[in-house]
């Protein structure tokens, strides 16, 4: 049985790892000169940059993926626990979360009185969310209404605040803008503003804020790397600089993937390229699940305005992760998602990993990943990035009160038109589409193709959702569904 998988995301790699474990014959094509997708790495001048994910939350999925295939993620990289986690920079005060979750309940106390406990009694009735979502939900194919019929998922759906909005669920707990602002944020990863996400997605909370914020080694270079690595020890082969042109279909069947470097042909395909892009690019319009319509109704993560930078200087005052949330959130939420523009003062993101990691740039120096979240689909213009990158480095060079601009020995910037050329990303979205409850569980596209017997899809915009443990997740259980379909 010869499977194709298009794509060498989290989600391709995880997809093929399965497969390939029950002694299928696996072959990943990949238009990049390196695996990754997303989390490809950059590197210049001695600086090593990761192109997309700097979060290493769920730690569970991690281990669980190298475990269910009879192996142990330490021995494919180290990850140390970041304390402090990350910071909250605001216009008038400085938040520091740190490891410690008796120092968090601490300084939620100190900002609020009795938020010490209420942070307590928010985290367990989170990790009840989370323990119940692991083991009964978000392993789910998405393809019947039945796979909610289970007896904790009946027992607890009110406790799992399905049709309760995130902001309206932190309010219930705090007052604090300042300690709403730390638990709102960790939502924004799911591509949707407070309010339009599911209180269900505390659990991402719980994870970030209470089991803690994790960093890989050597950056998520070496996590792709180890997934890499795994594939390889199962015989997976890749197929790197080659980009898949078309999927052909004749009666109903998938027979070659047609290549820039040839054609091939596989019993089944699996894309974990961007499923848009999929169906209105490499299979005929006849034989798409969805048409552009439903693609336009749809609700969309933002993009990034994304800038990697050399500073051949030390910087005062950076953690390894660092939110600028000095601005109103609400006003540059609003431009995201209801005006598609610009936002005129927006929050950003600073990761800092060489305050970590000494290999990430060379001594003495810093490297830098900044990001701003813009709507997707907005104009993108050499002239817009550089009025942001000038808005963002002034702001920085006060907070730190370092000379960073004429210290940058590398620059790079990416954004929306980078999105749409490498990763065919839908108007330019960097997390696929957000997890709002209309586009929750069953309610995504589906991992099988309605009309093509033996096409699958994967990846962020389909179940369980966007981030990378929820890409990986995706590639298993596609795989698992396609062995289950296989074997009967």
């Amino acid at each position: 049985m010869k499977i194709g998988i298009i794509g060498s995301g989290y989600s391709g790699l995880s997809s093929a790892a399965f497969l390939a474990k029950e002694g299928y014959d696996v072959t990943i094509f990949e238009k990049h000169k390196q695996v990754g997708g997303r989390s490809r790495i950059l590197k210049s001048n001695g600086y090593t940059f990761d192109m997309g994910p700097s979060w290493y939350w769920m730690s569970d999925v991690f281990e669980g993926f190298f475990k269910k295939l009879e192996r142990e993620q330490s021995d494919y990289y180290k990850i140390t626990k970041l304390n402090p986690g990350f910071k909250m920079i605001f216009k008038d005060d400085e938040i520091t979360i740190s490891s410690s979750f008796i120092d968090i309940c601490d300084l939620f106390e100190k900002h609020e009185k009795g938020a010490g406990i209420k942070l307590k009694k928010f985290m367990e009735e989170s990790a009840h969310k989370y323990n119940i979502s692991m083991s009964e939900l978000i392993y789910n194919p998405g393809i019947s209404i039945l796979e909610f019929l289970k007896k904790d998922v009946l027992k607890n759906v009110f406790k799992l605040n399905l049709f309760e909005n995130y902001r309206e669920h932190v309010k219930r707990y705090f007052k604090n803008p300042k300690l709403i602002s730390i638990l709102e944020f960790p939502v924004l990863f799911l591509g949707a503003s407070p309010e339009k996400t599911p209180a269900l997605y505390s659990m991402i909370a719980y994870s970030g804020i209470k089991n803690g914020t994790f960093y890989p080694h050597g950056g998520f270079g070496n996590v792709i790397n180890g997934f890499k690595t795994v594939c390889e020890e199962l015989e997976v082969n890749f197929k790197l600089n080659t980009e898949v042109k078309k999927i052909e279909v004749i009666n109903n069947k998938v027979k070659n993937i047609i290549t820039n470097n040839g054609t091939y042909k596989f019993d089944i395909v699996v894309s974990s390229a961007d499923y848009h892009h999929t169906e209105s690019k490499l299979i005929e319009p006849k034989n798409a699940n969805y048409n552009n319509e439903y693609w336009e109704k749809k609700t969309f993560s933002p993009s990034c305005l994304i800038f990697y930078l050399g500073v051949g200087c030390k910087i005062n005052k950076l953690n390894h992760h660092n939110l600028f949330f000095d601005e109103d959130i609400d006003i540059h939420l609003d431009k995201i998602y209801n005006k598609k523009k610009w936002p005129k003062k927006p929050l950003f993101y600073t990761c800092c990993p060489s305050k970590t990691d000494k290999k990430a740039a060379p001594k003495g120096k810093e490297n830098l990943f900044l990001l701003i979240p813009i709507a997707a689909g907005i104009a993108d213009s050499k002239k817009k990035r550089e009025e942001y990158f000038e808005y963002v480095i002034t702001k920085l060079e006060k907070y730190t009160g370092s000379s960073i601009k004429k210290n940058i020995e590398y620059k790079k910037s990416y954004c929306v038109n980078d999105f749409i050329n490498d990763y065919n990303a839908y108007q330019g979205n960097a997390y696929g589409l957000a997890s709002t409850l209309k586009q929750t569980a069953n309610l995504r596209p589906k991992i099988i193709n309605k009309k093509v017997k033996n096409l699958y899809y994967t990846g962020q915009l389909t179940v369980p959702g966007p981030g990378v443990p929820p890409s990986i997740i995706s590639g298993e259980i596609v795989a698992r569904q396609i062995i289950k379909n296989i074997k009967s």
